[in-house]
């Protein structure tokens, strides 16, 4: 049970089809420094909901994933970060989502969350620039753009080290 009163910031996450994820999540556990590795496979909407909002939030998306339909999200490239490697995302369906719940949220974003918005999943982070860079060329050279499916959202409590499962919204619409 979430405390009402908790003020740890929410992150809101996409949830993935189960074999989208298991991809993503194994190529993160291969290529992610172990001990910065906290946390699953994500593409994170948002980095920094206030947790005070806690039930107003999960009103908002267990609304909004009641209207949406789970639907396709083309992963189109790799996209190399400088100390790491991510999958791109271009999801005109996704792009809308995260709009319409930025517009709702303008009063509560901060600074990271009000810019711009690139999908992406990271699976590799935090290493020397020449081991991203050998990764990044591995992977592009056999790179097949594929697609995976969004089938709902996930909020989590952040304390400072791996995330709080705080709340499940499967796309219903």
């Amino acid at each position: 049970m979430i405390d009402a009163m908790d003020e740890a910031p929410l992150i809101l996450t996409l949830r993935f089809d189960t074999a989208s994820f298991a991809r993503f999540d194994r190529e993160r556990r291969q290529h992610f420094p172990p001990e910065r590795n906290l946390i699953p496979a994500h593409l994170t909407l948002f980095h920094h909901l206030p947790g005070g909002r806690y039930r107003e939030v999960c009103d908002v998306l267990a609304a909004r994933a009641a209207e949406q339909p789970g639907f396709p999200m083309p992963v189109t490239s790799l996209r190399f970060l400088g100390q790491g490697t991510a999958y791109a995302i271009d999801s005109p369906t996704l792009a809308a989502l995260r709009q319409d719940l930025a517009r709702l949220w303008s009063g509560h974003l901060t600074r990271q969350d009000a810019q711009g918005f690139r999908p992406h999943v990271t699976i590799q982070n935090k290493v020397r620039a020449a081991e991203a860079k050998a990764l990044h060329a591995a992977m592009a050279a056999a790179f097949v753009p594929f697609e995976a499916t969004a089938t709902g959202l996930l909020l989590w409590h952040y304390r400072g080290g791996p995330w709080e499962a705080a709340g499940e919204f499967a796309f219903t619409g």
